[in-house]
């Protein structure tokens, strides 16, 4: 069996050997890399949508990875728990093994959620829905996204303000939800904040990223959260 791959690009191009969680972070690297290029290409059209920039990153994405990374392919809206889907899914781009596990097209090893920043409703909805079930940590904490999975990600569409500043208000909210009386089925805590925040200046990029435990089992899943400043495109 091959070595395992450490890079991208070579782990983009192997079709056995690799452990899942190695692939799943060259995926949320390869995603990181390519935000401020999607941004900026200068065929997207300008949408505020956040279903239509999930779909537009899809495409994006999928596109890109044809030539950059070739053995994965990417999906806009996979099916999870129930009648809930998840607005972005990595999946093998052939029958391969993964972690000495065979996967299909059909079996995606990482999915992404998309949340607009600010949230065009719900003030809160990065983090929580409330009793609507809809918030993008709350889904993963209940496991209705990402049930399968320790390791997840997370896309932040800055549309207003910066990303430092949605960092600190989605901890301020976390730290919220912790203080307060449990009043949902999510239990919270000051640990589950946003850590190891870094910022790309030139690039309008950033990422951080953050540990939930889960509501329904005593596991837990990691979320990369990777935002993409949207209110500062660089036209060609």
């Amino acid at each position: 069996m091959e070595k395992e791959r450490t890079t991208e690009g070579n782990i983009g191009r192997i079709t056995s050997g690799i452990t899942l969680r190695a692939l799943a972070l060259a995926t949320i690297s390869f995603v990181q890399d390519r935000l401020s290029a999607w941004r900026d290409d200068p065929d997207r059209p300008d949408e505020d949508s956040e279903n239509k920039l999930n779909l537009q990153l899809c495409k994006f994405l999928d596109s890109c990875a044809r030539k950059d990374f070739v053995m994965v392919r990417f999906d806009h809206e996979e099916y999870q728990l129930g009648r809930s889907a998840v607005d972005l899914s990595a999946s093998p781009a052939q029958k391969t093994v993964i972690g000495a596990i065979p996967h299909t097209i059909y079996d995606p090893f990482l999915v992404l959620e998309g949340k607009r920043l600010p949230a065009p409703s719900r003030k809160k909805e990065y983090v929580t829905g409330g009793k609507h079930m809809t918030g993008g940590i709350q889904r993963f904490k209940l496991g209705r996204h990402g049930a399968d999975f320790s390791l997840a990600a997370m896309i932040g569409y800055v549309q207003k303000k910066t990303a430092r500043h949605w960092h600190d208000e989605i901890n301020k909210w976390i730290s919220e939800l912790a203080s307060a009386v449990q009043t949902e089925e999510c239990q919270w805590s000051d640990g589950e904040a946003l850590k190891q925040f870094e910022e790309d200046l030139p690039n309008g990029v950033s990422q951080c990223h953050s540990c939930h435990s889960r509501t329904t089992s005593k596991s837990s899943i990691e979320l990369h959260h990777l935002w993409v400043q949207m209110n500062r495109r660089v036209q060609a």
